[in-house]
């Protein structure tokens, strides 16, 4: 058995996320997501991945945050909901990221998720990037976000629906590192903030 195959088994006795698991700071939030499994259901089946890579944006006192300095509308206006609901933008263009909304409504603080270890749905995933390989289907965020289909389409997804939600899995014991977050140059004094938490010896990492 491979270590893919022992993953999936490890994942069968699932428990969705309950709201309050969501109800906390950004920081303490994404640290909890290392190892949660993030799903995704379209029309086209199931696509799932273990969350092995996350940062934190903590809205009014983080210069590099899109709520820094944003009222309760345009794109941010979902992140003054309660915590649980799905913050989708697009970057370069191109490519969107999927960030989890944390805290109280009156706090608009996000998890940006930067990469997955696929679990299942992988053949799936690998047609919709293009691509056989593992190591690279889903280590970053636009990355992620082609291969579990997430668009800006399911902006404000509730994530305790039947949409898109994540799930508690039973893993082998792992460590967490706290590290800069990346390609936040202009943020001034938030640039050095270890607010970027990944799982320590993931060979699917966006970036060492």
């Amino acid at each position: 058995m491979n270590s893919q195959d022992s993953r999936s088994l490890n994942a069968t006795n699932k428990q969705v996320l309950p709201r309050a698991f969501y109800q906390t700071d950004a920081v303490t939030l994404s640290r909890a997501l290392i190892g949660k499994v993030l799903v995704s259901r379209t029309e086209e089946g199931v696509a799932k991945g273990i969350i092995v890579e996350a940062e934190a944006y903590m809205g009014h006192a983080d210069a590099a945050a899109h709520s820094f300095r944003a009222s309760p509308s345009g794109r941010t206006s979902i992140m003054y909901s309660e915590g649980g609901y799905a913050y989708i933008y697009l970057i370069y263009g191109m490519h969107n990221c999927f960030n989890i909304t944390a805290n109280s409504a009156d706090k608009p603080e996000a998890v940006l998720i930067r990469a997955l270890e696929p679990l299942d749905g992988i053949a799936l995933m690998q047609k919709r990037r293009g691509m056989q390989a593992l190591k690279p289907l889903c280590n970053g965020p636009g990355k992620l976000c082609a291969a579990l289909d997430i668009s800006r389409a399911r902006y404000g997804a509730d994530l305790c629906g039947n949409e898109i939600w994540l799930e508690e899995t039973a893993l082998p014991p792992f460590d967490i590192a706290a590290s800069k977050r990346i390609n936040i140059d202009y943020a001034g004094e938030a640039t050095d903030y270890l607010w970027r938490f990944t799982m320590v010896g993931s060979p699917y990492l966006s970036r060492k």
